[in-house]
């Protein structure tokens, strides 16, 4: 392990080669007083309550950012017990060695807590209900945190997507090579986040020290349905014309999913004095570099 400099912070990133993993890796650069330490499930399996206490051993650190999920929202319905042995167990595993070792967790949760029948932005006092198994997952997850630490900061973001891993973003434009038509969504609306946009604001929190622990939300600003996220993806690509993007009303799924899930970043704008940029001028400067 390659701890740079003596008095930087010791910063643990946890599935450190998923999408978000990968962002703050690309951000590194920018920080040079964090000492950043990436770990993958093979490396860290926080699932494993004794290869974490042993990784802490032999390593002091600061900061942990858990980007360790089980993601798959379809697959959770049918493997429940696996997501919440990630989403849930392995984020109490994570709290309980952060605690015994003075450690702030930095946990990324989720926007489908939420049932999606407000119909307004989200906040983070509104109460969860979620509506299946991923986000009954990741919200045991935040209340085993909430019951083992003081120091935490729970962020909360939606519809995630970067040049990294397999995302919306990316299966639009693989879409858009092969085929004519496309039919797309439009009975959930919520807000797309540039990965990127979202591990910067994860590592400002670092560098500021701040001590306003509790929950947070992120995400770009505006809103969106999926047709509009997949019309920007094209429209950015120069792909429009040469595609016939058709709406649908519904697509069946297995996994049931808020039809209204936009947060509200009021908090984490006060707090942290963020310049959030709207989901449309984020997604153009992502396709500028892709």
């Amino acid at each position: 392990m390659n701890l740079k400099e003596k008095n930087n912070t010791k910063v643990l990133i946890t599935g450190g080669d998923g999408q978000l993993g990968k962002c703050i890796k690309v951000l590194e650069i920018n920080y040079p007083t964090l000492d950043l330490y990436f770990t993958n499930f093979k490396e860290l399996d926080i699932t494993d309550k004794e290869n974490i206490a042993l990784f802490f051993k032999n390593y002091s650190f600061d900061y942990v950012i858990n980007c360790a999920a089980y993601t798959n929202v379809e697959l959770s319905e049918k493997e429940s017990e696996r997501a919440f042995l990630v989403n849930a167990v392995g984020v109490k595993n994570l709290a309980e060695v952060c605690f015994l070792n003075k450690t702030v967790l930095i946990h990324i949760s989720t926007d489908y807590v939420f049932d999606g029948e407000k119909g307004t932005p989200y906040t983070e006092e509104d109460i969860p209900n979620p509506m299946n198994e991923y986000g009954k997952s990741k919200l045991v997850g935040e209340q085993y945190l909430q019951k083992t630490l003081k120091k935490y900061f729970i962020v909360r973001t939606s519809w995630l997507y970067s040049e990294f891993g397999n995302n919306f973003f990316k299966t639009i434009l693989k879409k858009s090579k092969n085929e004519k038509e496309l039919t797309i969504v439009t009975s959930e609306t919520g807000t797309p986040t540039n990965a990127n946009d979202l591990a910067e604001f994860i590592l400002n929190i670092i560098k500021s020290t701040s001590s306003k622990y509790g929950i947070y939300h992120f995400s770009n600003e505006g809103e969106a349905t999926w047709y509009d996220f997949a019309y920007e993806i094209l429209k950015s690509s120069g792909k429009l014309d040469s595609i016939k993007l058709e709406k649908a009303d519904n697509y069946p799924t297995f996994a049931q999913r808020p039809k209204y899930s936009v947060l509200s970043k009021i908090k984490s704008v006060e707090s942290f004095g963020l310049r959030i940029l709207d989901w449309k001028d984020s997604l153009k400067k992502l396709y500028s570099k892709y």
